[in-house]
């Protein structure tokens, strides 16, 4: 397929939207978008709230998010976007490349993740790959995708009980070994032993690889 037939069959996009607290940062992304889509109009907005806003007024065909804001989660804008009834870019700009920043704006509705980089030419790479279907993505994310895939499909998941996901999601957010048992009316023995088996089935080792499974088996929200 020639690049004139995939313009013209590519609608343009002419709404962007950058939602970054940042006034440097922000600006950097405003004119990355200015030189990949000459012809966007660029919205900013600095928090939660104000990204509100500027979706309802001029509802972006592409927007860069920041997950940390002063007044909550960028993900309640991507949340916001991805049921809004459009088909918006909704790429998230963030300095986080763990799990559990990863996987809750994947689930929330996000089609990109871009790292923070101040190398230019691979910000502008990826934004332009969006014209030929191509997911904006940092190499890193891709790659973490890449081996949660592999992993899948060479070990397939063991599923966990109801007891034991409601362990692993009380593990997630905080509890120790006694406030587990609390919450769930065991013994402490009984307790324990759901969580060696969740450790077992999941193979991880510590209470960090739990909430990062937590997280990624949707169990808990934003950690």
């Amino acid at each position: 397929m020639s690049e004139a037939t995939t313009t013209a069959e590519t609608p343009a996009l002419l709404r962007g939207l950058v939602v970054e607290d940042l006034e440097a940062s922000a600006a950097w992304l405003c004119d990355v978008l200015e030189e990949v889509f000459p012809e966007m109009r660029v919205a900013q907005a600095g928090c939660v709230a104000e990204g509100r806003q500027a979706i309802e007024a001029c509802a972006p065909q592409l927007a860069l998010i920041d997950l940390g804001l002063p007044d909550g989660s960028g993900i309640e804008l991507i949340r916001q976007l991805a049921h809004g009834g459009q088909t918006p870019h909704i790429i998230v700009s963030t300095i986080y490349a763990d799990d559990r920043h990863l996987f809750p704006a994947l689930r929330a509705g996000a089609t990109g993740y871009l790292l923070k980089d101040p190398a230019r030419d691979r910000v502008t790479k990826s934004l332009r790959g969006i014209a030929a279907g191509e997911p904006p993505l940092s190499p890193r994310v891709a790659q973490r995708l890449l081996r949660i895939f592999a992993q899948e499909q060479t070990e397939p998941e063991v599923p966990l009980s109801p007891r034991e996901r409601e362990v692993l999601t009380l593990i997630a957010k905080g509890f120790r070994l006694p406030d587990v048992a609390e919450t769930m009316g065991v013994t402490r023995n009984t307790a324990a032993g759901y969580i060696k088996a969740v450790y077992r089935k999941l193979n991880i080792s510590s209470r960090a690889e739990a909430a990062l499974e937590a997280s990624r088996l949707g169990l808990v929200g934003d950690l």
